[in-house]
C-alpha cells in the first residue's frame, strides 16, 4: 500500500479531471483537479532538478494559495519532508525552530527570502533555495512562473507507513514550540477519518481557515476555497469577505477556529443572515463554548451540523461531539463546573485517563486507568497519533508511554470520562494549581466556568501564586471584563467572591484581580497564556499574600 496522500490527488485527478478542485477567493483563480495535479508534478520536476532529494527536509513559507497546495503535494511526491512553521509564533521562536530542524531546502515568497537573508546563520544548513514569486531575480527565478509550463508526469514516491511526510510545529502555548513528526501513515489515517466520520468527499465545497486542511479536501475530491484572510490571526478575519466567498462559491463545509466563528456568528446575528449553503462546520483549535455554538446555530440552516473535534498537533482528531448535544445536554453542566465535554473517541481511537504525573512515564507497568468521573491525565492511542518530536528526545520521553509494541500519547490535558464514554476536558496539566495550603488541586476549566457566567466577565483565568513566606501556592482568579464595562468596581470582585463561596470547587479562593486584556496565542487567539498572567499576578499581589 502506498501511504502517500499525494497518490490520492493523482487518483482523484484521474476521476474528476476537469471538475474545479480549488479556488482562490482573493483572485477568483480556479483550478481543476487535473490542473492541480499537473502543477504539483511540474513543481516536483523543478525542485528535483534544483537538487532536492528524497528525505531532505524542506521549509515551505508560501502564503495560502494554489501554489502552497501544489508545492506541498510536490514535496510529498518527491518524498522530501515539508516543514511547516507558523510565522505567527514570533520571529524568535521561528528562528529557534528552523535552527533545531536543520533543513536542507527552503521554498518561500520573496518576503520570506528577505527574512532568511537577514538571519543567515539560522539557515546555514540550507543547500537548495527556491523563490515562489517575482523578486526581480534577487532571490532567483520565480518557480511559480516555471510551473506554468507542463513538465510532464511525475511518479509519486511510494511511501511506507514510517516514512516522514512533514514536520508541523505546535503553537508553543505551554512552552517552546515543538516540531511534530508526521509520517505518511498519519496523514493517511487523518484523511480516512475526515472522509468517513465527517462525510467529506466529491460534491463538497470546503472553505478551510487552516491552509493545511485544503490538502485533505482536494485529496478527497472536495473543492477547496482559499479564503481571503490571514490564517495566523483568525480573530481579525473580515467577516464580510469570509461570508461573501461562502455565498459566492456555495460553500457546504468550513473548518475554522472558534475565534473566527465568533466573528462570523456576530456578523450573521447583526444582519439577521443565514449562511444557507453551509451544511457542516467544524470548530477546533481551542475550547468551544455552548454560547458560541448556539449563536452559530442561528446563522446556519436548521439541518446543518456543528462538530467540535478535540485533539492536538500531535494527535488530531481523536474525539468529537455535535453542537446539538453540547447545547442540549452538556453546556449547562460545564457552566456548573463539570468541565467541557469534548465528546466520544472517534473510530479506531482509544482514550484513557491515568493518575497525574509531571515526570516521564516510560511504560504502562503499574499505571492504573482511572474509573469514570475521576479527573486525571488524558492519554490517547490510534493511527492519527504521532510517534515523536523531531530532534527532541527529552520532550518525546515526556509525551510518550510505551505499551508493549505500541505506545500512548500524553495529551498534556487533564479530564475524565463519564458513564456514556464521553471525555470531559478540565484544562492543561501544567495549569492546574496544586495547593498544599488547602491540601487541594484546583483545575482551571471547571473553576473558571463558574465565574464566566457573570454578565460582566468576558473570560477568567486560574493561576497559582507563591506565598511570600514561601510556604506554598494559593489559587488566584483573574478576570477580563466584557468590552464596554467601564471601571470595574469592587462590587464585581465582591460578586465573584460570592460565586466562589457557593461552590465546593472554589470556596477557598480569596484573591481576585482584574486584567484589561488577556495575552492569548496567535494561531487561535483563544488559548490564554496563564504563565504570563501568573507572573503579572505575582507582581500585583507582591507582599499581599
Amino acid at each position: 500500500m502506498n501511504y502517500n496522500i499525494a497518490q490520492s490527488l493523482t487518483e482523484i485527478a484521474g476521476k474528476l479531471g476537469d471538475s474545479i478542485g480549488l479556488v482562490e477567493a482573493s483572485s477568483c483563480k480556479k483550478m481543476s483537479f487535473a490542473e492541480l495535479d499537473a502543477r504539483a508534478d511540474s513543481f516536483a520536476h523543478i525542485l528535483l532538478h534544483g537538487g532536492v532529494q528524497r528525505g531532505e527536509k524542506i521549509i515551505l513559507m508560501v502564503k495560502p494559495s494554489a501554489d502552497f497546495i501544489c508545492l506541498t503535494f510536490a514535496l510529498f511526491k518527491i518524498g522530501a519532508p515539508v516543514i511547516l512553521i507558523d510565522p505567527g509564533m514570533g520571529y524568535k521562536n521561528l528562528l529557534r525552530c528552523i535552527e533545531g530542524i536543520a533543513p536542507q531546502g527552503f521554498v518561500g515568497i520573496p518576503k520570506a527570502h528577505l527574512f532568511r537573508s537577514l538571519f543567515r546563520k539560522h539557515f546555514k544548513t540550507v543547500k537548495h533555495r527556491f523563490c515562489c514569486g517575482a523578486s526581480c531575480g534577487v532571490f532567483g527565478s520565480d518557480i511559480s512562473q516555471g510551473a506554468n509550463k507542463n513538465h510532464g508526469f511525475f511518479p509519486v514516491f511510494e511511501a511506507a507507513q514510517d516514512d516522514l511526510a512533514a514536520i508541523i510545529f505546535t503553537t508553543g502555548s505551554t512552552g517552546p514550540p515543538k516540531g511534530v513528526r508526521y509520517e505518511h501513515s498519519v496523514f493517511n489515517a487523518q484523511l480516512e477519518l475526515i472522509r468517513d466520520y465527517y462525510g467529506i468527499g466529491p460534491g463538497d465545497i470546503d472553505q478551510p481557515a487552516f491552509p493545511l486542511f485544503a490538502l485533505f479536501s482536494t485529496a478527497l475530491g472536495a473543492q477547496a476555497v482559499i479564503p481571503e484572510m490571514d490564517p495566523t490571526c483568525p480573530a481579525k478575519v473580515d467577516p464580510a469577505l469570509y461570508v461573501a466567498s461562502i455565498e459566492k462559491y456555495k460553500v457546504s463545509y468550513s473548518f475554522a477556529s472558534p475565534a473566527l466563528w465568533k466573528v462570523i456568528g456576530k456578523y450573521g446575528r447583526d444582519r439577521d443572515k443565514r449562511l444557507s449553503t453551509l451544511r457542516k462546520i467544524l470548530m477546533a483549535g481551542a475550547p468551544v463554548s455552548g454560547a458560541l455554538i448556539a449563536r452559530m446555530q442561528k446563522v446556519l440552516p436548521e439541518n446543518a451540523k456543528i462538530h467540535t473535534p478535540y485533539g492536538a498537533t500531535e494527535s488530531l482528531p481523536i474525539v468529537s461531539i455535535e453542537g446539538k448535544e453540547v447545547v442540549e445536554e452538556t453546556w449547562g453542566q460545564t457552566q456548573r463546573g463539570y468541565g467541557t465535554c469534548v465528546g466520544r473517541s472517534l473510530p479506531g481511537i482509544s482514550i484513557a485517563v491515568i493518575p497525574i504525573r509531571d515526570t516521564v512515564i516510560s511504560n504502562l507497568n503499574g499505571i492504573e486507568f482511572l474509573p469514570t468521573g475521576e479527573i486525571g491525565e488524558i492519554i490517547v492511542q490510534g493511527a492519527v497519533v504521532t510517534k515523536e518530536y523531531d530532534n527532541n528526545v527529552t520532550e518525546t520521553a515526556l509525551a510518550k508511554i510505551q505499551d508493549g509494541s505500541n505506545f500512548w500519547h500524553r495529551m498534556g490535558d487533564v479530564g475524565y470520562l463519564d458513564n456514556s464514554g464521553r471525555l470531559w476536558f478540565c484544562g492543561r496539566r501544567v495549569h492546574r494549581v496544586v495547593s498544599a495550603v488547602f491540601n487541594k488541586t484546583f483545575f482551571p476549566i471547571p473553576c473558571e466556568a463558574l465565574f464566566n457566567v457573570h454578565p460582566q466577565v468576558f473570560r477568567s483565568a486560574l493561576v497559582g501564586v507563591q506565598l511570600s513566606n514561601g510556604k506554598g501556592v494559593i489559587p488566584v482568579i483573574i478576570v477580563e471584563p466584557e468590552k464596554g464595562v467601564l471601571n470595574p468596581s469592587t462590587q464585581l470582585i465582591d460578586e465573584l467572591k460570592e460565586i466562589a463561596k457557593s461552590n465546593i470547587l472554589t470556596k477557598e479562593i480569596q484573591h481576585y484581580l482584574i486584567h484589561s486584556d488577556f495575552p492569548v496565542d496567535i494561531r487561535h487567539n483563544a488559548k490564554i497564556f496563564r504563565e504570563k498572567l501568573q507572573i503579572w499576578a505575582e507582581k500585583e499581589l507582591d507582599g499581599a499574600v
